[in-house]
């Protein structure tokens, strides 16, 4: 078993959540933190069986991941 990074967002009508670091596009969505969170693991396990594991490329793994604040 992996452990991958993901990114869950908090917006005005919901949750979106996608994963660091995996080959192509993969998101979930939810009223819900956990919701989302489900979502995208389920997506990420059916991305993985539709391509195959090298969508995990072991090169892109991400070791950590940061949000920042700039003013622009």
């Amino acid at each position: 078993m992996r452990t991958i990074k993901i990114i869950v967002e908090k917006h005005s009508d919901g949750y979106i959540a996608y994963p660091l670091g995996i080959e192509g596009v993969v998101v979930g969505e939810g009223d819900t933190y956990e919701e989302a969170l489900a979502d995208v693991k389920s997506a990420v396990r059916s991305h993985i069986e539709t391509f195959g594991k090298k969508v995990l490329d072991p090169e892109s793994l991400v070791l950590e991941a940061f949000v920042a604040e700039a003013a622009l």
